[in-house]
Parts: C-alpha cells; structure tokens; sequence
C-alpha cells in the first residue's frame, strides 16, 4: 500500500545565503518535505515501524538545516539525499525550501526552490 505523508511548512533559523550577511546573522526559512512510500500494512497493524515515522523526517530536516549553503538549491538536495539514504521504502519524495524576506532589493514574501526524485 503507498502512502503520502507531508510535513508542511516547518521553520528554520539557518545560515543559507550568498551574501556574508546571510552567512553571519541569519534568515528564516520554511521547509515542506512530501514523501510517497510504500508502508505495507502499516494503517492496518497500527505499526509506527512500518511506515515513514514524521519525527525522524523532522529531525532529518532539521539537521540538514543546520549546515549552512550558499544556495537553498543545495539545502535541498541534501535533504532529499538524505531521506533516500535513510528511508528505503521511500518511493517519490519532493522539498521545497524557501527564504523568507530574501534580500532581493525589493519587497517579497520569499523565494523557494522545489526538488524531487
């Protein structure tokens, strides 16, 4: 049986940016990590071992979050590594990483980059 489990918009304090700035102080970011896996008969045992447990998933995010990058296009790739390496019933995953208030010159929201495999 194949599962979608999404984490969504999970928030971040990270030092991703190509501007020193970025590098030293900082910006917030927001993460959603949608996974499909195939979870056997996981809803039907009631068995946290069978499927993708979220909790990890986070702190796998929240790891990767910690290393600084110069682009998110890297941050997420790195998560998206991360998770095929970790999770081996994991079929179709896809992150989206977005910078709030980018320094862009002008006024945005953010700017976000999607990944998949």
């Amino acid at each position: 049986m194949e599962c979608t489990i999404r984490l969504e918009q999970m928030e971040f304090h990270a030092f991703h940016g190509c501007y020193d700035l970025e590098q030293k102080v900082g910006n917030h970011f927001t993460v959603d990590v949608t996974l499909t896996a195939e979870i056997g008969d996981a809803a039907r045992h009631d068995d946290v071992e069978q499927t993708i447990n979220y909790v990890a998933v986070y702190q796998l995010v929240e790891r990767e979050m910690k290393k600084p990058s110069h682009i998110i296009e890297h941050v997420a790739l790195r998560i998206l590594d991360a998770l095929f390496a970790t999770f081996p019933a994991l079929l179709h995953a896809e992150i989206t990483v977005g910078k709030l208030a980018p320094p862009a010159g002008g006024k945005m929201r953010r700017v976000a980059v999607t990944l998949a495999r």
